[in-house]
């Protein structure tokens, strides 16, 4: 692990900057803050005008003078002080009042697998920016694997693959530590995009920028595989006329659509396999691949990676907050390592 459990046992709170949303953790409460990972700004006045949910529904409805900024992108912040504001109004007033009152208040942050330490640090400022005099930063595989219910701990690999909307992390576990791990700029957005492409390019559609998501479940339920009807009624608007039209879609070709950003991914379940010891590539074959991230519940997904590594895949209980909730499993102390004392000589 980046850190050591017993230095997170003294944490007080602990934040998921995620690209797609922020959850917070506070130790004895819980869960307190899940929102998307938006905020509203006036442009005139610089004043924060929403955050979380209605930041999100206001994308592609506002005027000029309001921006919608996302300060985190694929795990990384890349605006500090929009991050601060976005997180001191999610938190709300009452939530920062009991944090203050922490004499020497410590945090855990997620960052991703083999992020840059420029990356680190602009997560550690942010949260430096909201009060904590100390700041531990843990491997997003390592927490979402606790969060997941696999035994990290134990002499036995264990294989988890984060699904998140800028990036895919994939990695096998043993010790508590990473054994091999692959980061792929891969995501729920990146097939958002590849969707939007093939309705542009084959039908002259241009979707409404909320309405992509859906779509990809609006495959009758089927996603990846083939079952379910032929074609599917999109509505957007035209690109020649901008007037609103809706066309019939070919749900296999939406379906190859999607498929082809996602061959950078069964590439890197490849690779981590293929650098992995024997020994630990055998105990996959029992114990399989478990999936976390909200891009896990894409339907077909998870046959798709079994048809192509022939391994069990197993899709985690809200699979979404399990990066959160293993932090959160550290914090409250409900993680007990594997003691590996020397031996006597």
């Amino acid at each position: 692990m980046t850190v050591s459990l017993e230095q997170l046992r003294r944490c007080h709170v602990a934040v998921d900057l995620g690209a797609a949303r922020t959850r917070v953790y506070v130790k004895g409460p819980g869960l307190v803050v899940d929102e998307p990972s938006v905020a509203a700004v006036n442009t005139r006045t610089g004043s924060l005008i929403a955050v979380g949910a209605l930041a999100e529904q206001m994308t592609g409805r506002t005027p000029d003078y309001i921006r919608v900024a996302r300060p985190v992108s694929g795990g990384t912040v890349v605006d500090i002080e929009m991050a601060q504001r976005m997180l001191r109004h999610l938190l709300g007033e009452k939530l920062r009042r009991q944090l203050r009152r922490k004499p020497w208040l410590r945090a855990a942050a997620c960052t991703p697998h083999d992020s840059d330490p420029l990356a680190r640090r602009a997560t550690v400022e942010t949260l430096v920016g909201l009060g904590a005099r100390r700041v531990e930063l843990v491997d997003t595989l390592v927490a979402a694997a606790v969060g997941s219910g696999l035994p990290v701990e134990q002499p036995t690999a264990t294989m988890i693959m984060v699904c998140g909307a800028a990036t895919t992390q994939i990695a096998v576990l043993s010790l508590g530590s990473i054994v091999t791990a692959v980061r792929l700029p891969v995501g729920g957005d990146a097939i958002d995009h590849a969707v939007i492409q093939h309705l542009r390019q084959h039908h002259e559609l241009m979707l409404p920028s909320q309405s992509v998501r859906p779509l990809q479940l609006a495959l009758s339920g089927t996603g990846l595989t083939a079952r379910g009807p032929a074609v599917t009624e999109i509505h957007g608007r035209d690109v020649a006329t901008g007037l609103a039209r809706s066309v019939e879609v070919d749900t296999a070709a939406v379906r190859q659509a999607i498929h082809r950003p996602l061959t950078a991914v069964l590439d890197g379940v490849g690779k981590v396999l293929r650098d992995c010891p024997p020994d630990l590539v055998a105990d996959l074959a029992d114990c399989g691949i478990m999936m976390v991230g909200g891009s896990a519940l894409m339907p077909g997904l998870d046959q798709m990676l079994r048809d192509a590594t022939g391994v069990p895949v197993h899709i985690a209980e809200q699979p979404d907050t399990c990066a959160i909730r293993g932090l959160g499993a550290m914090l409250e102390g409900e993680i007990s390592p594997m003691v590996l004392d020397p031996l006597a000589s």
